[in-house]
């Protein structure tokens, strides 16, 4: 029988103290250890993913530009995005890599769903999409078939600092966020239906 997931409400923490905890976790996990689904928020901050690309960076800031050891390029964090990192024994669950993106992807499009907002992955570009535009980002690290790292979904954050930046890489590529799109909630209510379906996806 699986061990029950763990969920663990971080509130508004800091990007590389929250990393730095997910890698101990994972290094130190056994095969015993139940997953964990943290949630979180992070002040305003750039992460550049293992093999991304500081070209991605178009302008200067003030904002902090942190190399990390997720996959994927460039992306931006700031309070009013959900957070949710998946830190999960994948081997236990059956499941590869290109499927726990699908399940982070499936996860942020039902969720959205149950605002009446209809999004879309998409194969060329990992990630969730409204119309064309980028509403949920994700990026994933595999440690001796242990994942962490995960998603984020943009609720009612500031957008402008994507504009300094390719987001994923992608030249040109606009996002949005759900208080654009009509839906007004605190992010924290956000997680309800993202949460639940990812521990209804590896519990069933």
């Amino acid at each position: 029988m699986k061990p029950q997931t763990v969920l663990r409400q971080l509130g508004l923490r800091d990007y590389q103290t929250v990393w730095r905890d997910m890698q101990r976790f994972t290094a130190e996990r056994t095969e015993a250890t139940p997953d964990e689904i943290w949630i979180t928020e992070h002040p305003p901050v750039f992460t550049l993913g293992l093999n991304g690309k500081h070209e991605h960076v178009l302008q200067a800031s003030d904002i902090p530009l942190i190399q990390t050891d997720r996959g994927g390029q460039v992306t931006y964090h700031a309070p009013g995005q959900l957070v949710v990192y998946f830190l999960a024994d994948l081997r236990r669950l059956a499941i590869g890599p290109r499927q726990a993106v699908t399940l982070l992807e499936q996860a942020m499009i039902i969720a959205l769903a149950q605002y009446g907002v209809r999004a879309k992955a998409r194969a060329d570009a990992p990630g969730v999409y409204v119309e064309g535009k980028k509403i949920g980002a994700l990026g994933m690290r595999i440690k001796r078939g242990c994942s962490y790292h995960g998603l984020s979904l943009n609720n009612a954050m500031d957008l402008t600092p994507f504009s300094y930046i390719n987001p994923c890489g992608y030249a040109g590529l606009e996002v949005t966020r759900l208080a654009d799109l009509g839906v007004r909630i605190q992010t924290r209510e956000l997680a309800v239906p993202v949460v639940h379906h990812l521990i209804k996806a590896i519990e069933s």
